[in-house]
C-alpha cells in the first residue's frame, strides 16, 4: 500500500483508468467481431451499418486517448475493406 497521499491517489487513478481501458479496448473487439460477422453473412445492409458504427466508436478511442491514432487507422482500413468486397 502507498506510504503517501499522492502515492494513494495515483494508485486509485491507476485502478480508474485501467477499468476505462479495459472497457473500451473490449468494445472495440467486439465492434469488429460483429463488422466481420455481417461480412461473412454476406449481408451488405449490416455489413455498412456496423462499420459505420465501428469507424465512429474507434475514432472515439482515439479522442479519448485509449488507442493510437495510426492502430485506429489501420484497424478501419482493414474492416472497411472487407466490407467492400461484398
Amino acid at each position: 500500500m502507498a506510504n503517501h497521499k499522492s502515492a494513494a491517489k495515483r494508485a486509485k487513478q491507476t485502478i480508474v483508468k485501467t477499468k476505462r481501458n479495459r472497457f473500451f479496448k473490449s468494445r472495440v473487439k467486439t465492434i469488429t467481431k460483429n463488422v466481420l460477422d455481417a461480412v461473412s453473412s454476406n449481408d451488405k445492409e449490416k455489413a455498412q451499418e456496423s462499420m459505420k458504427l465501428a469507424n465512429k466508436f474507434f475514432h472515439h478511442t482515439v479522442s479519448k486517448g485509449i488507442l493510437k491514432k495510426e492502430t485506429v487507422s489501420r484497424k478501419v482500413s482493414r474492416l472497411q475493406k472487407k466490407v467492400n468486397s461484398l
